[in-house]
């Protein structure tokens, strides 16, 4: 299936702006949550003992956090979707302005462009290894797992703010060459 480059730029900023409105939320619940229990969603990502989720699970157990922490990791699941195709798009955008024909840098850019989808999937794996270990029997064994994941999840997501920054450029430069174009057609 072929896809206009018109409907990929309207999908890709449909996305990045859902995506960003749902990270707003996402960050606002989740540092209201930290300022009133100690422990917010995001930290979670940095836990790499059993005690610290055991500890997470006490704090949030206390009436008024557990529906702030179900909604934080309730709501990065709807985000997970929205960056991986924010980012997904980005990369091709970025292909079709930076190598618009075959080569070595178009393949390359292609292959970066699924690496947030890889991200997308590690970010639910993580979400789901951590409520495992809030809910059921942590073990120091799973906890460095779920920080392993972590890791390589910020890796693919760090990739993912290269290509959007990368295709914000595309798209400035394209806007700047098509005014050029018009002054220059209104000149003549």
């Amino acid at each position: 299936m072929r896809i206009t480059k018109e409907d990929l730029s309207r999908r890709w900023l449909v996305t990045t702006v859902l995506g960003a409105a749902v990270f707003a939320v996402v960050a606002l619940t989740d540092l209201q949550l930290k300022a009133a229990s100690g422990f917010g969603a995001s930290d979670l990502q940095d836990f790499s003992r059993a005690g610290q989720y055991s500890a997470a699970f006490f704090v949030w157990s206390q009436p008024g956090y557990a529906l702030r922490a179900g909604l934080v990791l309730g709501l990065d699941y709807l985000l997970m979707p929205l960056y991986a195709l924010s980012f997904f798009f980005s990369g091709i955008l970025a292909r079709e302005a930076f190598a618009p024909r075959p080569g070595r840098l178009r393949r390359i850019l292609t292959l970066l462009a699924a690496v947030p989808i890889a991200g997308a999937v590690l970010d639910a794996v993580e979400n789901g290894l951590e409520l495992r270990l809030l809910l059921g029997q942590p073990s120091d064994t799973l906890a460095a797992i779920a920080h392993t994941v972590s890791g390589a999840k910020w890796g693919a997501l760090y990739v993912g703010v290269i290509l959007l920054a990368a295709a914000v450029v595309a798209r400035v430069a394209e806007r700047q060459q098509r005014r050029l174009r018009k002054a220059l057609e209104k000149d003549m």
